[in-house]
C-alpha cells in the first residue's frame, strides 16, 4: 500500500505526539548538508517540549558530537549498536553500549577481514570516510564520496558481507555491516525503557518516526505514524515495508514540513 500524503494526517494525531525520532542522512540533511531551516526546526521541536531523538547509521564519534552540541534529547547510533543521552541529573552525556570493549575489539578483527574481501570483489566501492569514528560496524560507501554504483553492485556488497556472517543494512549512502542482534528499533525500545521508563508497545501511537531508506523498515513497520520524506520513493521497489505517511518535500525540507505541522498543532 502506498503512503498517504502527510498533509492528510488527522490533527488529533499531531497534537498527541510527544516524541519525534528521525534518521539523519537524507531525512534531516539534504545532499549531505544540514540546512539552517532543518536545524532551526529541530531546535524549535526541542524547545516546544517534544522529545527529539536521532536514529542513525552514523558513527560513534559523530553521535557524541550530535548528542552534546545539537538540540536533541538523545542519539541512537551505528544502526542501534549504542545510544547516548544527556543525563539531566549528572549534567553529562552518557552512553549505553550493547557490547563490552573486549567484544568490540574481537568484532573489529572480523570486520577487517570482511572489508578486504568486499574491496577486492566490488570495483568502485570504498570504505566510508567516517569509518575511523566507528566502534561497531563497517560502512561501505556506494555513493557518498564515490560515483554512485548500480544496484547490482550494491547487492554484491551485501552478499560479500553476509558471507562473513554479518548483519547488513542498506542506507541511502552506505552498506553497513555488523555482528550483533540489534537494529534501530530494538535499541530505540531499549533506550526508552531504560532512560525514560516508557513502553513503546503502548506509546508508539504518540510518536513519529521519520526516515528515507531500507534500513528504516523496522521503524516504519512498528510506528503507525511513521513518515517517509518524499525521497523514500527512490527505494520503493526494494522496500516491502513503507511508512504510512509521506511528505511532499524531499530530505530536510520534508523534515521541516513535519516539524511545522507539529508546532502548529500546539498553537
Amino acid at each position: 500500500m502506498s503512503p498517504a500524503p502527510f498533509f492528510e494526517i488527522p490533527s488529533p494525531v499531531l497534537s498527541g505526539v510527544h516524541t519525534v525520532l528521525t534518521d539523519v542522512d537524507d531525512t534531516l540533511t539534504t545532499s549531505g548538508q544540514l540546512t539552517a531551516d532543518a536545524y532551526l526546526h529541530l531546535e524549535r521541536l526541542f524547545l516546544s517540549g517534544i522529545r527529539v531523538v536521532l536514529v542513525t547509521g552514523r558513527p560513534a564519534g559523530w553521535c557524541d558530537h550530535m548528542a552534546r552540541m545539537w538540540p536533541v534529547h538523545g542519539v541512537v547510533g551505528e544502526n542501534g549498536a549504542f545510544y547516548m543521552w544527556m543525563d539531566e541529573t549528572e549534567k553529562r552525556i552518557r552512553t549505553r553500549h550493547l557490547l563490552a570493549a573486549q567484544e568490540r575489539q574481537k568484532l573489529r578483527k572480523r570486520l577487517d577481514l570482511a572489508r578486504e574481501d568486499v574491496l577486492k570483489a566490488v570495483a568502485g566501492c570504498a570504505v566510508a570516510s567516517d569509518q575511523d569514528f566507528r566502534q561497531y560496524d563497517l560502512a561501505i560507501d556506494f555513493c557518498e564520496d564515490v560515483p554512485r554504483l548500480p544496484q547490482a553492485q550494491v547487492d554484491q556488497i551485501v552478499s560479500v558481507l553476509q558471507k562473513h556472517g554479518l548483519t547488513t543494512k542498506v542506507s541511502s549512502i552506505h552498506v553497513n555491516a555488523w555482528q550483533g542482534e540489534w537494529n534501530k528499533l530494538t535499541t530505540v525500545k531499549r533506550m526508552f525503557k531504560e532512560v525514560w521508563r516508557l513502553d513503546l508497545e503502548k506509546e508508539n501511537g504518540n510518536m513519529i518516526y521519520m526516515g528515507d531508506s531500507p534500513n528504516d523498515m523496522p521503524m516504519f513497520e512498528f510506528f503507525p505514524h511513521a513518515v517517509g520524506v518524499a525521497n523514500v520513493m527512490d527505494f520503493a521497489d526494494r522496500m516491502p515495508i513503507m511508512p504510512n505517511w509521506i511528505t511532499q518535500n524531499k530530505s530536510g525540507a520534508g523534515f521541516v514540513e513535519v516539524a511545522q505541522a507539529l508546532l502548529q498543532s500546539r498553537l
